[in-house]
This record gives C-alpha cells, sequence and structure tokens, in this order.
C-alpha cells in the first residue's frame, strides 16, 4: 500500500478504542471496505463515533474468524503481536501496521515524535506549542489522546505532526519516517505485553527507524540506554544534559540553559525562568526545546513558551487546596519512575494513592524513593497490584504507613481524611487504569470530580 493510495482492497480493524475508531473512518474515508471487531459484544457510544463510515461489525467475534479476504489489519497497540489471530495473519501474508503507520502513509506532514517511559505527554504538548508559536501549522496527535488517523489527510506539505509514539504503537511500524524524534529516558515498563526489556527497548528505538542524515535524533545523555540510540540512525544526533555539557545539543551551566548547535553557543534561557517545576521537567523542556530548534524554531520563540507553558492535565496537576491540603492529579503515573518523579515534585508531607492494573511491574525502587524522601504520610492503596504493593511496603519497613481500599471513591475518601493541613493528596498510582477506569484520563478527571465534590473551605 502506497501513500495515498485508494485501491479497493479489505481492512480489519481489532480494537474500537480510539486509534481504532480513527483507522477506520480513515480507511472508509479512503474506500477500504472495513470490517470492525472487538472483543466486547456492545461498546456504549461506538455507533455515534464511527457516523458516516460504512464499517462492517462483528463485535464479540473471535478475529481469527475474520482474515479471510482481508488484506490489511490494524490492531490495538495493547493487543502483543504474538496472539494467535495476527500469528494467522502473517502466515498468510496480511500486511499488519500500527494506527500510527497508517496515519503515516496518509499524511503529507513532517513527523516529530516523542518517545520514552516518562515525560512524552508533557514533551509532545509543549513540542506542539513551540511549533506553533514557531508559525508551524502544526498537529498534536498520537498517544497523547488523538489518534494520528483522525487528521492525517487534513495535512499538508510543511505541516507538523507532533506526534506522541508509545512503544505499543511503534511496534507495528516498518516505513513509518520521523523527520525529528526523541527519547525522554527508559525504565521497566509493559513488561506484560513485552515480556523482557530488551523487546520494549526495540518496540521505542523503532522512532528512528529510517531515518537519514538529513534528520535529528533528540536523546538523553544521562540515561545510558537512550544514549546509546545515537548508534542506530544515521540522523544528527544531538543531546540533553542535566550532568553533562554535551558537545552538541543543550545542558545546564551555573542556573542557565545552554545551547550548542550549529558550530555556536549560545544562552537560552536561566533555568528558574521555566513555568514548569521540577528535575524532570528542566529535561522535558530541553529535549522539546531542541526538537524545535532543530526544525528552525528560533531560541527567542522557544524562551518566550518556556516561560509560559503550565504543564499538562493529569501530570502533577494542581486540582485546589481544601482545610489546608493540597491535591495533585498525576493520573499519568502509570508506572513506578513516573511516581517517583512525582513524589520527588512534592514539597509537602504527602498522602499517596496507589495500585491498578498489574503491568508486572516491580515497587521496591519506589518504596526506597519514598523512604529517602521523607515526606511520605500514608499511602492508600487499590486495584489489582493492591497485594504485591502492601507486600512490597512491609517488606522496606512501611506497611504501616498503608490503608487499602476496595473501591476509588473510598481511596479518595480515606486518603483526605488521612491528611492533616500543610500536607498534600496524591493521585500518582504507579499502575495503569484498566480494569478500574477506561484510561488514565478518566480515573484523573474522576479523581477531580471527587475532590471538587468535598465542598468549599
Amino acid at each position: 500500500m502506497e501513500r495515498n493510495a485508494e485501491r479497493q482492497r479489505t481492512a480489519l480493524i481489532v480494537g474500537m478504542a480510539k486509534s481504532g475508531i480513527g483507522a477506520a473512518k480513515l480507511l472508509c474515508r479512503q474506500g477500504w471496505r472495513v470490517l470492525v471487531n472487538d472483543k466486547k459484544p456492545e461498546i456504549d457510544g461506538l455507533s455515534q463515533a464511527l457516523s458516516g463510515a460504512a464499517v462492517e461489525l462483528h463485535l464479540g467475534e473471535d478475529p481469527l474468524s475474520l482474515l479471510d479476504g482481508v488484506e490489511l489489519v490494524v490492531p490495538s497497540p495493547i493487543i502483543p503481536m504474538t496472539v494467535p489471530f495476527l500469528a494467522e495473519a502473517r502466515r498468510r501474508g496480511i500486511e499488519i501496521v500500527s494506527e500510527i503507520e497508517l496515519g503515516y502513509r496518509y499524511a503529507q506532514a513532517e513527523f516529530v515524535c516523542i518517545t520514552g517511559t516518562n515525560g512524552k505527554t508533557t514533551c509532545t504538548a509543549l513540542t506542539g506549542e513551540l511549533f506553533r508559536a514557531g508559525g508551524f501549522r502544526t498537529f498534536v496527535l498520537g498517544n497523547i489522546g488523538v489518534a494520528i488517523t483522525e487528521h492525517a489527510e487534513e495535512t499538508r506539505p510543511g505541516d507538523v505532526i507532533v506526534a506522541e509514539t508509545a512503544a505499543l504503537q511503534l511496534e507495528g511500524c516498518s516505513r513509518f519516517h520521523a523527520h525529528a524524534a526523541a527519547c525522554c529516558n527508559i525504565t521497566p515498563d509493559h513488561l506484560d505485553h513485552f515480556g523482557t526489556m530488551e523487546n520494549y527497548i526495540a518496540a521505542k528505538r523503532k522512532v528512528f527507524d529510517n531515518q537519514t542524515g538529513a534528520d535529528f535524533a533528540v536523546l538523553n545523555y544521562d540515561d545510558p540506554e537512550v544514549r546509546a540510540m545515537a548508534a542506530i540512525t544515521p540522523a544528527q544526533a544531538l543531546y540533553f544534559s542535566r550532568k553533562t555539557e554535551v558537545e552538541r545539543g543543550m545542558f545546564l551551566r551555573d542556573g542557565m540553559v545552554i545551547c550548542r548547535l550549529d558550530g555556536r553557543e549560545f544562552p537560552l534561557l536561566p533555568a528558574a525562568d521555566i513555568r514548569i517545576v521540577g528535575g524532570h521537567n528542566l529535561e522535558n523542556a530541553m529535549l522539546s526545546a531542541l526538537l524545535a530548534l532543530s526544525c528552525g524554531v528560533s531560541p527567542e520563540t522557544v524562551a518566550a513558551v518556556l516561560r509560559v507553558f503550565p504543564g499538562v492535565e493529569h501530570r502533577i496537576e494542581f486540582v485546589r487546596e481544601l482545610d489546608g491540603v493540597a491535591y495533585y492529579n498525576d493520573s499519568k503515573g502509570t508506572n513506578p519512575a513516573s511516581t517517583i518523579r512525582a513524589i520527588e515534585a512534592m514539597t509537602r508531607p504527602t498522602v499517596m494513592l496507589l495500585g491498578g492494573y498489574d503491568k508486572h511491574a516491580d515497587f521496591h525502587e519506589l518504596f526506597e524513593v519514598f523512604q529517602r524522601s521523607g515526606l511520605i504520610r500514608a499511602m492508600v492503596v487499590m486495584g489489582q497490584t493492591k497485594r504485591q504493593i502492601l507486600d512490597t511496603a512491609e517488606e522496606l519497613g512501611m506497611g504501616g504507613l498503608c490503608r487499602s481500599a476496595e473501591t476509588f471513591r473510598e481511596a479518595v475518601d480515606l486518603a483526605r481524611s488521612l491528611a492533616a493541613p500543610g500536607d498534600a493528596v496524591l493521585l500518582s498510582p504507579a499502575c495503569a487504569s484498566w480494569g478500574m477506569f477506561d484510561n488514565f484520563e478518566q480515573r484523573g478527571r474522576i479523581f477531580k470530580e471527587i475532590v471538587i465534590s468535598y465542598g468549599t473551605n
């Protein structure tokens, strides 16, 4: 299938979340016969979401039974590539692509991509703002919440798609090409899906596939696994570091963010002027700034945006202060490393809300950070990982700080009761939301609704 090809063919879309809906609608618009499948026999709002798309619904059916006559399969990113229907599709020679790959084939914009374990959403949103301020017609898409296939056909040459690209989405890419791509960091995540760290890292690296010497790879110099990615791409490597003065890229010197690009060195702005706070956000700001600068956004524009960008929803998002307690929504904290970053940003004694879907993560390092921080007043634990978290806390001598809850509302109410004036309540579960919620956005919204429902001071 070539980009913008319109030959009549049959496609099977498996999984009716945002990416599946976007893929089905795009292929219908392009004249494909589209079969839509999901393991759920009924999905609320699906007909409305697919309005105007002439799809054939096969809900609740085994996708293995739908492969006859199919030439293209677009699976949900959460479906492992090893499942039987995808193995059979490969055996039959049926092409399997991710939604990102499909969107790329129908887009005319240049892609600027962000991958990594933690910080992707903040970096994607900030990078989008930098390109808009730089005068580019910009689409902010991907894992940040809007499928690439929803807007791919609207793009024109000269446009930019800033895309958050998760490992689960990159796994099914083949021709996908990013003009500029960045990796924030690598820590264990999604091991339930990939099985090993090696497989997880290999999926992340795919964002650099197909790059050329005219492209850019922005890499975290302080993360050895990420720094080594320079060897897998012919793109021009640009590094960012909080610890080292890199030869090409961005670093910190005496409180000033310094750039070394195109053979010259110049100060960008004082690190204290960056509005999003915390050491991890300094890294996010440098990554985004390098992506923008490498693609022609001026240093003055970059500095101006960094001074005003407020951050993103669900990432250490201040909700309110009530009875002297500050409430923070970090529902985007879906793995231990992300929650570590959140607790490192706290300045008050903190009541944590932890637990959710089991992605086979290990919580020992998380609790070691909790011990070192000295900020943990209490922890309320819930969800599928409750037992594992409680056992880890007990093993490391923090079991006495833990309480358990059966429901999310019960957990938030309990956290409120455990917090004293001057404390913070932090929702940063270190786990995915699945099983209790559709996604981390829904979890964060419900948390905010509960906190706001408590009334006024």
